[in-house]
């Protein structure tokens, strides 16, 4: 991750960031359940014979086979089931895309997955097998789902790969509701503490307000999974200058950001007033209105994987530092947001995520060695940490990021039927 300079010049501020990123679907796993392949390997066609069906050897050293994939055939061509790792590709004969998955059809756990396979092309679907039964579940566009053949693996010593069942919407509805009730309380305690900066920028303290965005702002940004729910109230209240002609001195400029920009570039608490102001009522506009919203529970889990992944976007870049120094203090309340949302996943993960341990300890290693900056509140900056210092934050984010995808992957609602 390369470094950016977090002190920036009155007048000008920090780069503007890019838009969160779209829902996704994750289809590479890391150590947690699913593996997918995700370039197409015309080699391995050529080395499986004139017919496209024979299991063969490719130049990756992997025992290959062809499989079809249309309704009327799904699965066809495996005919010589082995243990161990290789290599499935999957040749799409049908006129329409489909999703593969290779699962355990008695319990229907996914052993692997290729996604939006279009018509005429191949793809190839690296697994792990152990002793077991197998069949292929072919999805296709506007068409039942199709289970093909049982084929059943024996006789081999190889540890099969992780497998999990799919995740549907009524599973995840329960954990949605509880942390959609938990972001209600936190929209109450946004409320508060956006009314004690206001109130300080008010009487003139602005030692006091410097100190209250921080306590006001950090509570915003443990919010995180919720951003999306949110609608025009997120640019209002924590918006950047992303995408105004006039940067930190347009007039759209609004938010903690704008408060931010100002308490930390010498500016007056009479020219503050009226960006706290808007800041405050922004945040009781959210508030009030929460009852009144609906989170997707299909989006729930990508966010596990989305607040950190943005934290290594904007806050470790500095690119969303408007003069306060604070980004290490949003990434560890982003930190405590990716918690709050792994508890409510947990049931779920428990019986599904093999890495769910590894999550937690990397998680608990982050929030240490960012625990490590927070000298009684006040936090190191960016532009004053040590190389080997940056190199450790950058490298713990990182891996946590990382097997975080898997719990995107596990969630992500999968059509079955």
């Amino acid at each position: 991750m390369p470094e950016a300079a977090v002190g920036t010049a009155a007048g000008t501020g920090p780069a503007a960031p890019p838009p969160r990123p779209a829902r996704r679907r994750t289809l590479l796993l890391t150590g947690g359940a699913l593996a997918v392949a995700a370039a197409v390997v015309a080699a391995a066609l050529a080395a499986g014979g004139s017919d496209g069906r024979r299991t063969a050897r490719a130049s990756d050293g992997l025992r290959h086979t062809t499989v079809e994939i249309t309704s009327a055939a799904c699965g066809r061509g495996w005919t010589h089931p082995a243990a161990g790792k290789q290599v499935f590709d999957l040749h799409n004969t049908s006129s329409v895309a489909a999703e593969v998955y290779l699962t355990d059809p008695a319990s229907g756990a996914v052993h692997g997955e290729v996604e939006g396979l279009a018509p005429g092309t191949t793809r190839p679907l690296r697994v792990t097998l152990g002793n077991g039964s197998y069949a292929f579940k072919c999805v296709s566009d506007d068409a039942d789902a199709v289970t093909g053949p049982t084929v059943r693996v024996t006789g081999g010593k190889a540890k099969g790969g992780p497998a999990a069942v799919p995740v549907t919407q009524q599973d995840l509805i329960p954990p949605t509701l509880a942390y959609q009730k938990w972001i209600g309380a936190r929209t109450v305690e946004l409320a508060e503490k956006t009314d004690t900066l206001r109130d300080a920028i008010d009487r003139g303290d602005l030692t006091a307000a410097r100190k209250d965005w921080l306590t006001a702002h950090l509570v915003y940004e443990r919010m995180g999974a919720a951003y999306g729910t949110f609608g025009d109230a997120d640019p209002a209240i924590n918006g950047t200058t992303a995408g105004l002609a006039g940067g930190v001195h347009d007039k759209d400029f609004a938010g903690f950001h704008r408060v931010e920009y100002g308490l930390w570039h010498g500016e007056s608490a009479s020219a503050l007033r009226g960006p706290a102001a808007r800041l405050a009522g922004a945040v009781h506009d959210l508030r009030d209105g929460w009852p009144d919203q609906r989170m997707d529970p299909a989006d729930v889990g990508l966010r596990a994987h989305e607040i950190l992944e943005n934290t290594v976007q904007f806050e470790l870049t500095g690119r969303t530092d408007y003069g306060s120094g604070t980004n290490l203090a949003t990434a560890r309340a982003n930190l405590d947001g990716t918690a709050e949302l792994l508890g409510r996943l947990r049931p779920l993960l428990k019986t599904r995520a093999v890495g769910l341990s590894g999550i937690d300890t990397w998680m608990a290693r982050t929030e240490r060695t960012l625990d490590g900056f927070d000298h009684d509140g006040h936090w190191t900056p960016l532009d004053r940490l040590t190389r080997a210092q940056r190199e450790k934050v950058d490298a713990d984010l990182g891996e946590l990021v990382e097997r975080l995808a898997d719990v995107a992957a596990l969630t992500d609602v999968r059509r079955t039927a």
